[in-house]
């Protein structure tokens, strides 16, 4: 199973949010979500929650690209642009720094029309343990 798969799988909550892993190869991933009526807050905007999962669910990804288990430690969101109904959301993650036990990363979701919603950055413990997949792709 690859890890694209792995998490598609068995990340219940991303999934349940209407998002998904698309790519990953090392130190990126790419995620995407479709805005709903269930993501909107009383603003009528998409709800900082929605977003907040949606690129955490492609630093997920980016995270245990190495192929080691990692998990985040701490992560910050700036929001930029208001997301509606019916917007296509892409969360692109990367590696920006790979430490050996505290990684860093950046996560900057776009709208269809390449408006940056947020910016999201996190550190990360970077375990010994291999992370239960079999590859990338």
């Amino acid at each position: 199973m690859t890890l694209k798969d792995y998490l598609n799988e068995n990340d219940l909550f991303a999934a349940d949010a209407g998002a998904s892993i698309v790519e990953v190869r090392e130190g990126y991933s790419r995620a995407v979500m479709k805005v709903v009526k269930g993501h909107l807050n009383a603003g009528g905007v998409c709800q900082g929650g929605a977003l907040f999962t949606l690129a955490d669910l492609a630093l997920a990804a980016v995270m245990n690209s190495r192929g080691k288990l990692t998990l985040s430690l701490e992560s910050n969101i700036t929001f930029l642009h208001s997301a509606v109904e019916g917007d296509v959301l892409t969360a692109e993650a990367t590696e920006t720094f790979n430490h050996h036990k505290v990684p860093y990363y950046e996560v900057k979701i776009h709208n269809q029309e390449q408006q940056l919603v947020c910016t999201f950055t996190a550190m990360a413990y970077r375990k010994k343990n291999d992370f239960p997949f079999e590859g990338l792709m």
